[in-house]
């Protein structure tokens, strides 16, 4: 049995489980200073009910997309070390991703030991290759099957993205092999384009009744826009915005408002759409920069989307 504090919270599908998506400091921030940067990250969150934290490991993507970064990619200090830091100090779970393309197995198999035995790291998302240019040292697929061939009993979750099953159609099968090869829960992308996501959870949980097993949990993520730069980032990422969805944020007065509107708007098509097909959700907000005023609206955006969910729940168990 893996000793995930994470599975045993996620085990009811009836009940929501609520994150809060970050990034480590950046790689040339002094380590006395991480640990500061984490404090203050948790005394933000003292006025929410959330049920853990996610860290990323970030990767300059600048290989999938001709168009420059609108901000520059620094490295950021080891994913591990900061789930390390927020898991002491905050006592909940902690997923740490890790992009698994630049190193082979066997360096693999040495970040999994440490990972479990140095950082305590219990709940992972492996990440491939943001494209298939350039060199890849590890598959996705590769790096599970070591992952399964590893000692420690990692809780593995997967990523999802809508907008793969927008032009491919195909992302509800991605999901299933997944799952064969041991993911036992999903995290999207952010969230900015209500039908791709629901047209994928309908297409998953159709091909799971057909097939007679229960769907995964699928965390949906959702993040504050307040600026033309953060927007223009959003979609470098590969995120699908609606082109109205970028007029009404672009055009308005608050823009900030006017995104968490839309986020709260879109989360309750998706859960209308997709809590009577029987798929346990979940909720992950982050700020997609480090501007204030954006990591502030993060947290209002999860207190409304957190009850958002709480209601809807609430309201199926009728």
């Amino acid at each position: 049995m893996s000793d995930s504090a994470l599975k045993s919270k996620s085990s009811d599908p009836k009940k929501g489980v609520y994150f809060i998506g970050t990034t480590p400091p950046k790689e040339d921030t002094d380590i006395e200073l991480v640990s500061g940067i984490a404090d203050k990250l948790l005394g933000r969150l003292e006025s929410i009910d959330y049920d853990g934290l996610i860290v990323y490991d970030i990767q300059d993507e600048t290989s999938r997309i001709d168009k420059p970064r609108p901000f520059p990619f620094k490295h950021t200090h080891d994913s591990r070390l900061y789930s390390k830091l927020l898991h002491d100090k905050s006592e909940k779970p902690v997923i740490t991703y890790k992009s698994v393309s630049q190193r082979d197995a066997a360096d693999f198999n040495h970040w999994l030991s440490d990972a479990w035995h140095q950082f305590s790291v219990r709940d992972i998302v492996l990440v491939g290759s943001p494209s298939s240019e350039g060199e890849i040292k590890l598959s996705l697929s590769d790096a599970y099957k070591t992952l399964k061939a590893h000692k420690s009993n990692f809780y593995l979750g997967g990523v999802t993205i809508a907008e793969r099953h927008l032009k491919k159609g195909d992302e509800h099968a991605r999901l299933l092999a997944k799952e064969e090869q041991g993911c036992e829960f999903f995290i999207s992308q952010a969230v900015y384009n209500a039908q791709a996501t629901i047209d994928m959870l309908t297409r998953y949980a159709m091909q799971c009744n057909k097939l007679g097993v229960q769907p995964k949990r699928v965390i949906l993520t959702f993040s504050p826009c307040g600026s033309a730069k953060t927007l223009e980032f959003i979609k470098w990422l590969g995120i699908s915005v609606p082109e109205a969805t970028s007029l009404r944020i672009l055009q308005s007065e608050n823009p900030l408002k006017e995104s968490l509107l839309i986020s709260r708007n879109n989360f309750e098509q998706v859960i209308q759409a997709c809590i009577p097909l029987g798929i346990p959700l979940g909720l992950n907000i982050e700020s997609l920069t480090n501007r204030k005023e954006e990591i502030d609206a993060a947290i209002l955006l999860f207190k409304l989307l957190k009850a958002t969910l709480d209601l809807k729940l609430a309201e199926s168990q009728l």
